[in-house]
């Protein structure tokens, strides 16, 4: 069970743990940036105009093709 729950997807894209971990934590982190600059472009329309999107496309770009 432990397996699967923390070494099976990884393993399937080709990373150890501590890869995908780093990985996936700073995806999270690009996702926050996002969601802050999506927030604050909520409120003032004219800051931030294509940071969320370019971000997420950035990051799109980045796990297209990783696998699994």
């Amino acid at each position: 069970m432990i397996t699967r729950y923390f070494l099976d997807h990884p393993a399937g894209i080709d990373e150890s743990y501590g890869e995908h971990a780093r990985f996936a934590f700073g995806f999270s982190m690009q996702l926050f940036v996002a969601a802050g600059a999506a927030l604050i472009h909520a409120l003032i329309p004219a800051l931030f105009e294509s940071t969320a999107s370019r971000i997420t496309a950035e990051l799109y770009a980045r796990t297209h093709n990783r696998g699994t």
